[in-house]
């Protein structure tokens, strides 16, 4: 698990396994890295030498002996902090080149439940901006509920940003309408049977639309600004008439 953990923020598997092996073992010898890690001898040395370019492992000579020992876990903090403080000053640049495409892509093809938990992260990056739903009654028992009540919905609320919801009747729909206070939310049901859903979509930003069928397990992220005004247009009339 930790292997993974250190993989995801920027080691690779072996740097992971040595730096775990000698975070554990304290101030130790080449060949206890070795075992400990699971890796060939003929690489460690490589591993070693650029994880301690990376301030992650040092080395100090004891009796003509080398030992090797881990720095402190804080020092993972640093290294990413680090990278954090680069991005930034290159960001401005990196957006400038990007804006200089004239042929950008508009839309975004998403397949599978994780890729559907990518569309819905996607309305997450405009923090205090409102959030226009349709939502399909399938959103409520073909997806994920763990990640809407646990990751999706308490990180909007943290964020600051309300959510105004159409959705379709459903024993399930109504009970949600009723957990509005606190959640930032507001709801109104349409009927399911006059005014079937079978795709749920989110408008937010100024121009995104998120699109998602949970039968077909896939989704869309369109950015238009013309399709989002018209869509906002028609959610405003239908938000005054239900």
């Amino acid at each position: 698990m930790l292997t993974k953990i250190l993989q995801k923020i920027g080691l690779n598997e072996k740097e992971a396994k040595v730096y775990l092996a000698a975070l554990e073992l304290g101030e130790t010898t080449l060949q206890r890295i070795v075992t400990k890690a699971g890796i060939s001898r003929t690489t460690i040395y490589d591993v070693l030498e650029s994880l301690k370019q990376r301030g992650l492992i040092s080395a100090v000579k004891k009796s003509k002996k080398l030992y090797y020992y881990a720095e402190e876990p804080d020092s993972l903090q640093n290294e990413l902090d680090e990278k954090q403080d680069l991005l930034k000053k290159a960001l401005p640049q990196l957006i400038a080149m990007a804006n200089l495409i004239d042929r950008k892509p508009k839309i975004r093809y998403y397949e599978g439940l994780e890729g559907i938990k990518e569309v819905y992260m996607d309305s997450l990056r405009f923090p205090q901006k409102e959030i226009l739903s349709w939502v399909a009654e399938e959103a409520f028992y073909k997806f994920d509920e763990d990640f809407l009540l646990n990751f999706y919905h308490p990180r909007r609320i943290k964020q600051k940003s309300w959510s105004r919801e159409i959705v379709s009747d459903h024993p399930l729909t109504r009970e949600y309408q009723q957990e509005e206070i606190g959640n930032l939310r507001k709801t109104k049901i349409l009927s399911a049977t006059e005014f079937p859903m079978d795709v749920s979509i989110n408008l937010y930003g100024k121009n995104k639309i998120g699109v998602v069928s949970f039968e077909e397990e896939m989704g869309l992220i369109v950015e238009s600004e013309k399709i989002y005004i018209t869509l906002k247009s028609l959610f405003e009339f239908m938000w005054i008439k239900i």
